[in-house]
């Protein structure tokens, strides 16, 4: 949408807004909502209900729709909306285009600017606004269909569909279909579509379960309860269907936050100029964590450009790294708005509200959250005991915002754990690119690994070494079963016989973050501990290899 589409106040507080595409129209009713949704962000935790209307409705009769049925009730608990939706051509539903739903979602974005179930998008490096969008999802797609719909998405989206996904061009297959009313015989082209169905035929019945992994047959239509007990458990990513692992189904304390601090010269973000401004986040610990007596690891966790605290989270499957190893997880609300010293500010007022191990704190980030991480590496190092970056690497001296930072650390050693992907678009490995060459060179410099010459400059050679161009102490290969892939760690071992450099690739891997990562990371992490006197302690080449061939 090139331009705000006109919202409507309705009489219980609601908002919503219609507008027209190419080939559908929409009606976007969004319900009010008590969460704190200026600061944090929750569109990557709602799902995206989409209800394919049987019959153009007005406004009115939509708003009653999704309030009666209980969407209007599962979108507020997430900050999310219900979204309605019928075909621009003429002839209904019997004469669509297949390619409808993808267009749909190359319509919806999630971003950190939204209000009204709109998406703002605003270029991180420029400043310069663009299109609008509406506000869902696409790895929380649930879609509603009654009769003639639900005949539209037996026969067009019960199969992979590619088009506009969270990052980028991939599989963005529905992660669940509710079906009422049907009256063809379903022909599902994969298993892994969770269906309900509902009123429908035993022929159709049959058929669909037959075909699907996962079936939910329905006399009557409930679609709260249906929501809660089912629907509500998927989620699709890279056209993988995943059941959501919800931590506070877990035994996990899932605690919004906010901290207030000075506002840096170097600020660059929203916040830029001003004396003082709020950092949102999400912490996730163990229920009776913060109870004991003992201080607590702290991971800081840093999203991706267009991202959220939430999903960082949640996709990542850190906090379900937290869970397993007793940390404190602190995931950063947009984070572009504050800078590395700002994060330092952060982690004192951290301190104060949890008991928090000052020589164990810790950070990771994806994409530009791992760009986040090496900002930490140049400009607070004494701060951390560790980091790990993922998918991510300017080039030396670069901050988050595309800036020059001067003086940036030469001395002060802080672990690295580094993974990319193999098959990125972005360069975010050494043979896909100059730059992350020479940050990863720069690092190991500055961690004293014994294989760097005294320039600093790696000794390249791509033809013996084709991911990083350059020789390391010991290489282990551990196997993602989840995802088919081989995670290969490099090991640079310094000159005190420490390892401070683990730099890891992922097969078959683009531009994504994986829980099997972040768990490697953590071993590699955990390892450290910066002692009062600023020193590093742990990570000796020996005990590090144990971690990753035991």
């Amino acid at each position: 949408m090139k331009k705000t589409p006109e919202v409507v106040t309705l009489d219980d507080g609601s908002r919503y807004w219609e507008q027209t595409f190419e080939k559908f129209l929409a009606k976007v009713y969004v319900p009010e909502c008590s969460l704190d949704t200026a600061i944090i962000n929750y569109g990557f935790r709602a799902p995206y209900l989409l209800v394919f209307e049987e019959a153009k409705q007005t406004c009115a009769e939509a708003a009653a729709f999704a309030r009666k049925s209980g969407l209007s009730k599962i979108a507020a608990e997430s900050g999310g909306s219900v979204v309605f939706l019928y075909p621009a051509n003429e002839g209904g539903w019997s004469k669509a285009p297949s390619d409808l739903f993808a267009q749909i979602l190359s319509e919806s974005r999630i971003s950190r600017y939204y209000r009204d179930g709109i998406a703002f998008m605003r270029d991180i490096f420029t400043g310069a606004w663009g299109d609008c969008f509406i506000r869902g999802a696409a790895p929380r797609t649930c879609l509603y269909g009654t009769g003639a719909a639900a005949d539209y998405i037996a026969g067009n989206c019960l199969k992979t569909i590619e088009g506009d996904g969270l990052y980028g061009k991939g599989d963005i297959t529905p992660a669940v279909c509710i079906l009422e009313n049907l009256s063809v015989i379903p022909a599902p082209e994969r298993r892994d579509i969770p269906v309900i169905s509902i009123k429908n035929s035993d022929a159709a019945n049959r058929a669909l379960s037959e075909s699907l992994d996962y079936i939910r047959i329905r006399d009557s239509a409930d679609y709260e309860t249906d929501f809660r007990e089912f629907a509500g458990a998927f989620r699709r990513l890279g056209g993988r269907l995943e059941k959501n692992a919800e931590p506070d189904q877990q035994g996990m304390v899932v605690e919004p936050g906010h901290c207030t601090v000075p506002t840096s010269p170097d600020n660059h973000g929203d916040d830029g100029g001003t004396k003082e401004h709020t950092v949102g986040y999400v912490a996730y610990y163990n229920k009776g964590l913060t109870d004991m007596e003992q201080r607590l690891p702290l991971v800081l966790c840093f999203h991706g450009a267009g991202d959220s605290a939430m999903c960082m989270a949640a996709l990542s499957g850190w906090f379900m790294v937290a869970a397993k190893y007793n940390f404190l997880l602190v995931s950063v609300e947009n984070h572009y708005d504050s800078t590395a010293t700002e994060t330092a500010a952060m982690v004192k007022q951290l301190q104060e509200l949890y008991p928090v191990d000052p020589g164990r704190i810790y950070a990771t980030g994806f994409s530009m959250g791992g760009c986040k991480s090496w900002d930490i590496f140049q400009e607070c190092p004494e701060v951390f005991a560790a980091i790990a970056p993922m998918s991510a690497a300017f080039d030396t001296g670069l901050n988050m915002y595309g800036q020059k930072v001067e003086p940036i650390n030469q001395n002060t050693i802080l672990p690295v754990f580094y993974v990319g992907g193999e098959k990125s678009h972005l360069p975010e490995l050494p043979f896909q690119g100059e730059p992350c060459a020479r940050r990863l060179s720069y690092v190991r410099k500055v961690n004293q690994a014994a294989v760097e010459s005294d320039t600093g400059c790696p000794a390249t050679d791509y033809q013996n070494n084709p991911v990083w161009g350059t020789r390391s102490t010991a290489i282990c290969r551990l196997e993602d079963a989840t995802r088919g892939s081989l995670l290969t760690l490099h090991l640079f071992e310094s000159t005190n016989g420490c390892c401070y450099c683990c730099f890891g690739s992922v097969s078959g891997q683009g531009h994504e973050v994986r829980h099997h990562s972040c768990e490697n990371a953590w071993k590699f992490l955990s390892c450290f501990c910066r002692l009062p006197d600023g020193s590093i302690t742990g990570g000796k080449t020996a005990d590090i290899l144990k971690l990753y061939t035991a």
